[in-house]
C-alpha cells in the first residue's frame, strides 16, 4: 500500500549508489546473491536472540533489494533472470526472518510464526500467480513499471514488511502480538490480490479487442 509513495522517494538516492557500483563493473544478480547472504545471517543471529545486529542485516538485505533494480535499470532493461532471482530469494530471506524468532522463543513465538508463513504463502502464490498470468496475456504494469513482474499491489507490499520485520526486531516480547497482526493484514492483501487478480483476468478474457 505504502510502496507508491515510498518508492519515487527513495530510487533517487538507490540510482546513486547504482551508478557507483555500475562503474565499478558490479552486476545486478551479484548484488541480489550478495544481500541475500547477508539478509540470511538474520536467521541465526535471531535464533541467538541478537535482535539489533539481526535488523542491520535485514536493512542490508533491502537496501541491496532496491539497488539491484537500479543497476539492472542503468543497463537498459529489466533482466527476466534477474528478476526470477530477485523475488525467489526475497520470499526465502522473508521466511528465514519468521522462522529465526520461531527458534529464538518456540514456546512464545512458534504459532505466530506459523500463522504468518500462513499468510505469506497466500500473498506469495497470489501475487507470482497472477505475474505468470499478466505475463501470458501481454498485461502492462501501470503504477510499477520498474519491476520485472507485473505488481498486483495490496494491502501489505515491500514497505510494510520492512516496516514488520523492524517492529519485531525493535519489540521482540511482542512479537506474538506483532505477527499475528501483520499476518492479518497479509491475509487481505491475499484476498484482495486473488479478487482483483480473478476480475481482471476474467474483464480481459471477455474484452472484444482481445
Amino acid at each position: 500500500m505504502l510502496d507508491r509513495w515510498t518508492m519515487p522517494l527513495t530510487q533517487p538516492s538507490l540510482t546513486w549508489l547504482a551508478r557507483r557500483l555500475h562503474a565499478g563493473g558490479i552486476r545486478p544478480d551479484q548484488v541480489t546473491v550478495a544481500a541475500f547472504l547477508v539478509g540470511m545471517l538474520a536467521l541465526p543471529l535471531l535464533a541467538l536472540e541478537w535482535y539489533l545486529p539481526a535488523l542491520v542485516a535485514i536493512l542490508v538485505n533491502r537496501l541491496g533489494d532496491g539497488i539491484d533494480g537500479a543497476l539492472a535499470r542503468l543497463a537498459g532493461r529489466a533482466s527476466d533472470a534477474g528478476g526470477f532471482l530477485d523475488i525467489g530469494l526475497d520470499f526465502v530471506f522473508y521466511a528465514a526472518v519468521v522462522l529465526g524468532f520461531a527458534l529464538a522463543a518456540p514456546g512464545a513465538n512458534a504459532l505466530a510464526a506459523v500463522f504468518l508463513l500462513f499468510a505469506f504463502i497466500g500473498t506469495g502464490t497470489s501475487f507470482l500467480a497472477f505475474a505468470i498470468m499478466a505475463t501470458r496475456h501481454g498485461l502492462t504494469r501501470p503504477r510499477f513499471q520498474q519491476k520485472a513482474f507485473y505488481y498486483l499491489h495490496g494491502l501489505t507490499e515491500g514497505t510494510e514488511t520492512i516496516l514488520a520485520f523492524v517492529a519485531f526486531c525493535l519489540w521482540p516480547a511482542q512479537f506474538p502480538l506483532l505477527a499475528v497482526l501483520f499476518a492479518l493484514a497479509c491475509l487481505v492483501t491475499a484476498a484482495t490480490r486473488l479478487w482483483g487478480g480473478y476480475h481482471t483476468l476474467r474483464a480481459f478474457e471477455r474484452s472484444p479487442s482481445r
